[in-house]
């Protein structure tokens, strides 16, 4: 596990799947939850794989996460300068957008809780932590400080357990997820259930496990999502991967429709929304909110 120290902690956001926020936050660089496990790859539909950051390391992705062991320090710097400058309520903050904020390391480091204790002192117009860890509940004290300025973005692909084992085996199951999104939601917090993309499942049950414990829910597939109209997908090899576990016939555009329709159905239309553009109206944006 290696360390370094960053001069700025906030990224200027601008266009990309992430266009209503201003500034992405990445308390780790790399990702454990990548890592491939005997023959399976986690997170193997993640597009980060094919980024810069990830192709001119010398370890593969999954195999290395970097702490950047100042960022709770640089962060509070910068959001003390937009708290002078007046702007602290402009920003719309994403953490993270090409790691977990929660790694296992961060058990040790706890940076991003460092992080969210910046926020607390310094609330911005809204921050969104995307995560797929039940360890987010250990920071459910400030999460609850934040309230409105805050949700919690958990990611939940499927409601089979063996399907995530297959296609995600790194990732935490999906009972302890569904407990850490009841967690949230009965804490007051304000959390969206991120089926992003979507993988095979069981679309009435798991409309029916989502209702009660989550604010709203955004379906996204490996054909919206990908920012590349299915391309991305193609070249991360998601087609082949689908076929060699048999579920090749969920590979297609339409398959997220049976789910989609019984969550409006269970949730209501005003909880549920289609396509990665979800993310951007999180906490009421839109196009002309920046």
């Amino acid at each position: 596990m290696n360390t370094k120290t960053v001069k700025t902690a906030l990224n200027r956001q601008s266009g990309g799947y992430l266009h209503t926020f201003t500034h992405t936050l990445q308390p780790y660089t790399g990702c454990a939850f990548g890592k491939t496990i005997g023959t399976g790859q986690g997170c193997p539909y993640c597009y980060v794989r094919r980024l810069p950051v990830a192709l001119f390391k010398a370890q593969p992705w999954g195999e290395w996460v970097e702490a950047k062991e100042n960022v709770a320090l640089v962060l509070r710097r910068e959001l003390q300068r937009h708290a002078q400058q007046g702007t602290l309520g402009t920003l719309r903050i994403f953490m993270s957008s090409a790691t977990d904020p929660y790694q296992g390391a961060e058990s040790r480091f706890k940076l991003t809780r460092a992080c969210l204790e910046a926020f607390v002192d310094y609330p911005p117009g809204l921050l969104v932590v995307q995560t797929r860890s039940p360890l987010v509940l250990r920071d459910v004290d400030l999460l609850q400080h934040l309230g409105r300025h805050v949700w919690v973005s958990l990611t939940i692909e499927t409601n089979d357990e063996e399907v995530r084992r297959r296609f995600t085996p790194t990732s935490p199951t999906v009972a302890s997820r569904l407990r850490a999104l009841q967690t949230l939601y009965d804490a007051g917090i304000q959390v969206q259930a991120a089926i992003s993309p979507m993988l095979p499942n069981v679309p009435e049950p798991f409309a029916e496990a989502l209702n009660s414990r989550c604010t709203r829910a955004v379906v996204d597939t490996l054909f919206e999502g990908d920012g590349a109209h299915g391309k991305r997908s193609e070249a991360l090899g998601m087609r082949s991967l689908f076929e060699r576990l048999g579920y090749g016939a969920w590979y297609h555009p339409a398959a997220h429709v049976p789910l989609l329709r019984a969550l409006r159905e269970r949730l209501g239309e005003d909880r549920v929304v289609f396509s990665q553009d979800g993310f951007n109206d999180i906490g009421g944006c839109r196009d002309d909110c920046v």
